[in-house]
């Protein structure tokens, strides 16, 4: 990486955590300049504007997400135990390199839902992109005969993120884990009842 690219990367890593706490429109520059202790002129010469760095953080964010799902379905045999990733996952989201703040998606289709367009378009990919996914590790588990044949993949897989999200979502708002645990422990229902 040249010092240019390097310094791209800094920025990025230090503001993820911002933009995904604050969010786009809650985020300053001023943010941007204190986390990362460089200059507006460092900042935007290096990014366009406040825009492209929302939306290379916001790809990061969603990257870093991938890759701990990713890592732990990989270590599983069964595609059952591949799906229990994800309660085991989320119930521990701060044992985690998660990032802070919470889920990208559903904090990124709440903000920018009617006000980014270019930051909706990147959160409704990703969340595709996880449906894909589930629907993938369900439709190879009926393959493998773990699930039952009559299993309806994409309803499963939507049920599990809304279980996920909506746990996301419940804990932000109230602050009490508790919730998380309970909704954990249906969605492991759920994927036991596949």
């Amino acid at each position: 990486m040249g010092k240019a690219e390097k310094t791209r990367q800094f920025i990025i890593e230090k503001t993820a955590p911002v933009f995904n706490t604050k969010g786009f429109w809650g985020t300053s520059l001023q943010d941007l300049t204190d986390v990362t202790g460089l200059t507006k002129g460092s900042i935007y010469g290096n990014f366009k504007n406040k825009d492209e760095v929302a939306v290379a953080v916001l790809e990061y964010n969603l990257d870093k997400v991938r890759a701990i799902i990713t890592e732990a379905i990989s270590e599983k045999k069964s595609y059952r135990d591949k799906l229990m990733c994800y309660p085991d996952l989320y119930e521990n989201f701060a044992l985690h390199d998660f990032p802070s703040g919470g889920c990208p998606i559903l904090n990124t289709a709440i903000e920018a839902d009617d006000t980014h367009p270019i930051l909706k378009e990147i959160a409704r990919k990703a969340l595709l992109y996880w449906k894909d996914t589930l629907i993938y590790l369900i439709n190879k588990g009926k393959e493998k005969g773990e699930f039952k044949s009559d299993t309806d993949t994409e309803e499963n897989a939507l049920a599990i993120i809304a279980l996920i999200e909506g746990s996301r979502m419940m804990i932000k708002l109230t602050g009490n884990l508790n919730h998380n645990h309970a909704i954990m422990n249906t969605l492991r229902k759920l994927i036991l009842a596949l």
